[in-house]
């Protein structure tokens, strides 16, 4: 097997350098659409349709940013955050909560359950990548 050239490993170098973003949502077409628009906007992705699925990858890939659909199958998202919070090293990582249900305690109850911002559906993906960008960097959520 040959060494690798300058050009592969520094694309490979860059590539982890992106940032990672897991999307947990149970539904195909939404977590796609997310899926592609950031993709196309330089960021690595992995997703997840339910929320058991969100917790292991969570802890397998240790993403950058997690966008965690609220209302999913087997186990819904606010669970999933708590589970995800309850992993010493996933403790501050950005969890931006997503439902398509806009009530005042919905916003309280992802809060409580470890969401750093909430957004409801639908969601504009500019401000989308806007929010993900300044976690990312460490800014506050407004």
């Amino acid at each position: 097997m040959s060494p690798a050239s300058p050009q592969t490993s520094t694309a490979a170098t860059e590539a982890k350098r992106l940032p990672l973003v897991l999307v947990a949502d149970d539904n195909l077409d939404n977590r796609m659409l997310c899926v592609d628009y950031l993709k196309a906007r330089g960021f690595r992705l992995a997703e997840a349709c339910n929320g058991h699925e969100a917790v292991a990858l969570a802890i397998q890939l240790d993403p950058d940013a997690i966008l965690m659909d609220v209302h999913m199958p087997e186990l819904d998202g606010l669970e999933a955050m708590r589970r995800i919070r309850a992993q010493a090293a996933l403790t501050t990582t950005p969890i931006v909560a997503l439902t398509a249900l806009a009530m005042a305690q919905d916003r309280v109850d992802c809060m409580a359950a470890g969401a750093t911002a909430y957004l409801s559906k639908p969601v504009s993906l500019r401000a989308l990548v806007q929010l993900l960008m300044q976690l990312i960097s460490g800014q506050s959520a407004v």
